[in-house]
């Protein structure tokens, strides 16, 4: 694999993430286009709470959301 190809930003946490909890990222979308009107560390906050997500993983799950809804 080049160094260009490699996966950059957020989306370098989602292979650990997957493994950790158990459930696609797709799983994680649905569960952010659900917390529509929080802002970024009020989403993370909620992923913790409710989820049991460490801070990083919430954070780049977020991160990577809003980048994808332009929001």
């Amino acid at each position: 694999m080049s160094y260009d190809s490699k996966v950059k930003g957020s989306a370098s946490y989602f292979p650990s993430i997957e493994k950790t909890y158990g459930k696609p990222i797709s799983h994680w979308m649905k569960v952010l286009d659900t917390l529509t009107g929080l802002k970024h560390m009020e989403s993370v906050a909620k992923l913790k709470a409710d989820h049991k997500l460490g801070h990083g993983h919430a954070n780049a799950l977020v991160a990577y959301h809003r980048a994808q809804s332009g929001g």
